[in-house]
C-alpha cells in the first residue's frame, strides 16, 4: 500500500531546507511549521529554550523518514491540550 500522503516536498521554497541535513532529497515539507510547538517538552523533539522561547533549529523530527509517525501519535495530546472542554 502506497503512503505518499505522508511525505511531500517544496523544493522552490526560499528556505528549502530550512534545517541543515545529510540529504535535502529526503527533506520534507509536509510539516512545515510543526503541530507540536505546543508540547512544550513533551513534543519529543530536539529542542531548547532561548529567553524562554522554544527554539526547535535542530529539531528534524517533522522533515525525517518516520516523522509522520511521530507527529501523529502525539495528536491526540495536541487535540486533548486545544479542545474547548478538557479532561482533568
Amino acid at each position: 500500500m502506497s503512503e505518499n500522503y505522508k511525505f511531500f516536498q517544496n523544493n522552490k521554497c526560499e528556505y528549502f531546507p530550512c534545517h541543515k541535513v545529510e540529504n535535502p532529497k529526503d527533506f520534507n515539507c509536509l510539516f512545515c511549521f510543526c503541530p507540536l510547538y505546543m508540547l512544550k517538552d513533551k513534543c519529543g523533539g530536539n529542542f531548547k529554550y532561548k529567553n524562554d522561547v522554544k527554539d526547535c533549529s535542530d529539531c528534524t523530527i517533522p522533515h525525517s523518514k518516520g516523522g509522520y509517525d511521530h507527529i501523529m501519535s502525539k495528536m491526540k495530546e495536541v487535540i486533548r491540550i486545544g479542545s474547548k472542554k478538557t479532561e482533568e
